[in-house]
């Protein structure tokens, strides 16, 4: 398996891959999003990646630019959505080693700090926590029962424990129907 950069003629293929790993409802509506994504100015810098087998795009990964506000101090982050992976490759590790390799990246590119709200027993395998409990509110209020889901990993520096604030999503996340776990 090889994980590059999308570009400009992965597009298509890359909003499939989110149509079928989100199923027949939300699919589009992810695959909207991460359309519009690759069109926000305010989403830059972004890193898009793609898991490939054989000329066969299996996963995508899209981090956009997040903003600490409330805070004085700044620091530079990036905001992990969407992950998908096509379901017949799901479950053999293609969404762990598109996160880590994004992780890579940002780290060597000198992001400090990742932001995710998912599902709170997998992004913890990559090292993300929950951000609430170190003082990070996500762009819109996360229900109590979910806290969990909103998790953050930090890269490089030492933010955490230094740094509290909300975070800032780009404007094509800035819905609250994206801020559900």
């Amino acid at each position: 398996m090889k994980i590059r950069q999308s570009t400009p003629s992965d597009r298509a293929e890359i909003l499939e891959i989110h149509n079928l790993s989100f199923g027949t409802e939300e699919g589009p509506v992810i695959a909207k999003l991460v359309d519009d994504l690759f069109e926000d100015v305010s989403a830059s810098p972004i890193l898009s990646l793609v898991a490939e087998i054989d000329d066969q795009l299996l996963g995508h990964i899209l981090f956009t630019k997040a903003i600490i506000s409330q805070t004085e101090a700044s620091v530079s982050a990036q905001l992990l959505a969407p992950l998908a992976v096509i379901p017949k490759a799901q479950g053999k590790g293609i969404g762990s080693e598109l996160i880590n390799e994004g992780l890579r990246q940002l780290n060597a590119s000198g992001i400090k700090l990742v932001f995710v709200l998912g599902h709170p027993t997998y992004y913890p395998r990559c090292g993300f926590n929950p951000a609430g409990k170190v003082g990070f509110e996500a762009p819109y209020p996360i229900p109590e029962k979910n806290a969990d889901a909103w998790m953050v990993l930090e890269l490089n520096g030492d933010a955490l424990g230094n740094v509290r604030g909300k975070v800032q999503c780009c404007d094509a996340l800035d819905k609250p129907q994206y801020w559900r776990e």
